[in-house]
């Protein structure tokens, strides 16, 4: 069930939920290998499978979460990261999750 949330109530570039909402979130799944060379090799984790996290937190994020963030590789970012929508399932379940932390 998709929530009717409209979308401008949301700011990615200060929330970064979704982006530091968990270590199993950021896999790789459908990327072409072509697609996978153009991540940096330092923002991929160990197994290959996933972004690298620390405390479930995307090494390509930059900034305070809740205030301003980015993405370090937004240009050739995991299709995972592309599909994450503001307002959908899984904005809402990170946002969630992160508003126990950091207000949003």
């Amino acid at each position: 069930m998709t929530l009717a949330v409209p979308t401008e109530d949301f700011d990615c570039q200060s929330c970064g939920a979704c982006c530091s909402y968990s270590e199993d979130w950021p896999r790789f799944s459908l990327e072409t290998d072509e697609e996978l060379d153009r991540i940096p090799a330092e923002y991929v984790s160990a197994d290959l499978g996933g972004m690298r996290c620390e405390d479930n937190r995307c090494s390509a994020l930059d900034g305070k979460l809740g205030v301003h963030v980015g993405c370090k590789i937004y240009a050739v970012r995991p299709i995972v990261c592309r599909t994450c929508m503001p307002g959908d399932d899984e904005c809402l379940m990170a946002r969630h999750k992160l508003s126990q932390k950091v207000l949003l």
